[in-house]
């Protein structure tokens, strides 16, 4: 069965029974590219044991957070075992290297009366398997006290890969700050739907968020407060480390971003030197943009920049340094250029490749660069020519258009948290359209993939994130993951509706779009 058949035989409306059938093989988000149902479904029972048959700490810990996640509504103990499992009971986790067809990130499932087996090269293939199974679940094993079941797993065969390798959520600490807590709260929602990248604005004007030694008031200054004038608060380096280490452990890479030239009011109020004029301006707790920039011109900026990139990139893992790069409408064309061309260099002195906002693109572009396009429909011809004109040149594309999967867009007039500067954003927009070829003249070959970002100037708790984010960063999920011709508004609509009980189930207090007919169970 294609996946796009799966998709739409696999939510019937209607209220389920007591003991509900196995959920449809493939119904989930985002739909896998290969599903072919066969044979009698798997029931787990008290006697499940979860084999990782390879032996290796990476299976046995996607295996150990399988085994947590299923223990509170099962009541089930779930050993977890290093094993082979073969011909018993259970769940079998297996790191297979030669499956040079699933690539970094695919995974197989297959699960049958006998029990489940998940296959993968890597340990992010087996840990969103582990998504998928879960989904194919119902979706009362994502509470944490006991269920009644039962915990049926529909039989047949799933074989899936992504996409695009870049599949990436943003969260803005600095308009609002959000702990660490918070954050990895966010990690695990995301981490649900295959989501691979956690791209955090760890500055703007309003706040500066994570501990720099060699210029302290940075974080003790800068990030003192926020929107509307609330205490804001900063990442120390153990705090950081703490949150990527935990996106680690759910196989999201953190991208971190310091916004340069503009957006940089909190660094210029913490530093006078960094100031063309010498003087520092007040703390800003506003909303608008384009205000302020770094002194180009000052042999300072660059320590600055350096030193601070230097101690961001040896504190992030991950490949990726985010430069920023828009709305710097304070700094002249040329001053432009010739700061972006300074700081991109930097960053690949500390060994990261550069993101950068698609503004970028109006400069030179670092070798392996990736632009963030967040334009709009309505943005000019000329734009979007120069950001296809980078990309044919080998920049790649990160494609977040703020008209499409900006998070913190109303979804309708009536939304009372969100801007509408980019107009409204219901889930069928956020959904229906094409990363591959969305924006003209960009080959499909140079989209790296797609990004939800969250923007917070009215966004404040883990609780306006599960509404402004949710139900629409799943679809922004399946663009990334899924394959194009699986992509349909019909089938996506009734796929999604099955998820309304699993967020449910997790406390999501997500926003129930009237364009789905949500299900309830």
């Amino acid at each position: 069965m294609a996946a796009g058949a799966a998709g739409t035989g696999a939510a019937p409306g209607g209220a389920a029974s007591a003991a509900p059938a196995a959920r449809p093989l493939g119904d989930l988000v985002p739909v896998p590219a290969s599903v072919r149902p066969s044979g009698g479904p798997y029931t787990l029972t008290a006697r499940t044991r979860v084999h990782a048959d390879d032996a290796s700490p990476e299976a046995l810990r996607v295996a150990a957070y399988l085994a947590e996640v299923l223990r509170p509504s099962t009541g089930y103990a779930l050993p977890v075992t290093d094993d082979d499992g073969e011909g018993r009971d259970g769940i079998r986790l297996r790191l297979s290297r030669g499956e040079q067809a699933l690539g970094e990130e695919g995974y197989r499932m297959e699960s049958g009366r006998q029990g489940v087996v998940l296959t993968a090269r890597t340990p992010a293939g087996l840990f969103h398997g582990v998504q998928t199974l879960r989904q194919q679940l119902p979706a009362a094993v994502e509470r944490d006290t006991r269920q009644p079941g039962p915990w049926t797993v529909a039989g047949g065969t799933i074989v899936d890969t992504p996409r695009y390798a870049y599949r990436g959520a943003m969260l803005d600490v600095s308009r609002h700050f959000f702990t660490v807590e918070q954050v990895k709260r966010y990690i695990d929602q995301l981490a649900l739907y295959k989501i691979n990248k956690l791209h955090l604005h760890l500055s703007d004007d309003q706040g500066w968020r994570i501990a720099v030694d060699s210029w302290p008031r940075l974080a003790v200054y800068g990030g003192s407060t926020q929107v509307g004038g609330g205490p804001g608060g900063h990442y120390t380096k153990a705090q950081y480390r703490e949150i990527v280490a935990y996106a680690a452990s759910r196989h999201l890479e953190v991208v971190p971003e310091i916004d340069m030239p503009g957006h940089t009011n909190a660094a210029l109020a913490s530093y006078a030197e960094l100031n063309c004029d010498g003087v520092a301006p007040p703390l800003y707790t506003g909303t608008a943009v384009g205000f302020s920039s770094l002194c180009v011109g000052k042999e300072v900026t660059y320590d600055f920049v350096d030193d601070v990139i230097r101690e961001l990139a040896a504190l992030t893992p991950g490949r990726y340094v985010h430069i920023g790069g828009d709305e710097a409408h304070s700094t002249g064309h040329a001053d432009y250029v010739a700061f972006m061309d300074r700081t991109q260099a930097i960053v690949g002195k500390y060994g990261k490749t550069v993101v950068g906002w698609h503004q970028l693109t109006g400069a030179v572009p670092a070798k392996g660069a990736l632009a963030q396009y967040w334009g709009l429909d309505r943005t000019s011809d000329a734009e979007k020519a120069r950001v296809a004109a980078a990309a044919r040149n080998g920049t790649g594309i990160v494609l977040s258009p703020a008209d499409r999967i900006y998070l913190d867009m109303k979804y309708t007039k009536e939304t009372p948290l969100g801007q509408s500067w980019a107009g409204y954003v219901e889930v069928r927009r956020s959904y229906d359209w094409d990363p591959g070829t969305y924006l003209p003249g960009v080959p499909q070959g140079a989209v790296a993939g797609v990004e939800a970002p969250l923007w917070t100037e009215t966004i404040a708790s883990s609780a306006h994130i599960d509404q402004m984010a949710f139900p629409r960063v799943l679809g922004a999920a399946e663009l990334g993951w899924s394959p194009a011709a699986s992509h349909d508004w019909e089938t996506y609509r009734q796929r999604l509706a099955g998820q309304g009980p699993r967020l449910e189930a997790l406390g999501v207090d997500f926003h129930r779009s009237p364009q789905v007919e949500w299900r309830t169970r």
